[in-house]
């Protein structure tokens, strides 16, 4: 999608209902990229691989890592493409190749370049990596949505970037004042 032709939730958060079925994405919270007409793609930032980081996936990919690494846990970014590496990150940064402006305040690259400037101490201040993303096709997230799936929050770099995983769902539920006891996992009708 180019960035003429995302719309609606493009830079929003998702958040999981608790009756989320797939377990991929139960209590996630879901960076969305892109969203238009022809679907939708995120991130989810919530939830780290457990047995990766940043310098073995740098080491498995041949890239040097010099004393300015800043070292950086991996994310499940979802459950498409699984080997393919993105990043979520702040504007001070941009590849020479191709990176995605999504806002002001975040922007998307997936090439090499970007981990090569990681391992050595010159890629952006703030970064989220990921292995995989979340992907729905045209109407697909539109009818999550409406089935009670997903909330929508706007997003916020300190919840992208700063905020530990295991915090990142409530925090993102809080942005829209709803207490993580309090909800249901089936939705009501009056």
């Amino acid at each position: 999608m180019t960035e003429a032709e995302t719309t609606g939730l493009t830079g929003q958060l998702l958040i999981a209902m608790p009756g989320m079925m797939d377990p991929r994405f139960a209590h996630s919270v879901v960076y969305l990229c892109a969203h238009s007409n022809e679907g939708a793609m995120g991130l989810i930032i919530n939830k780290p691989v457990a047995d990766l980081d940043l310098g073995d996936l740098l080491r498995q990919l041949d890239l040097p890592v010099t004393d300015d690494f800043a070292p950086g846990r991996i994310h499940f970014g979802g459950p498409v493409e699984q080997a393919r590496g993105f990043v979520l990150h702040t504007p001070d940064y941009s590849s020479p190749v191709a990176t995605l402006t999504v806002d002001a305040e975040i922007s998307m690259t997936a090439t090499i370049d970007v981990l090569e400037e990681i391992g050595v101490g010159r890629g952006p201040k703030r970064r989220l990596v990921a292995l995989g993303y979340a992907g729905w096709g045209p109407g697909q997230l539109e009818a999550e949505l409406g089935q009670n799936g997903w909330l929508t929050c706007d997003s916020a770099p300190e919840l992208i970037f700063g905020l530990p995983d295991a915090e990142k769902w409530e925090a993102a539920l809080k942005r829209l004042g709803v207490d993580a006891l309090a909800l249901s996992s089936t939705a009501g009708h009056a």
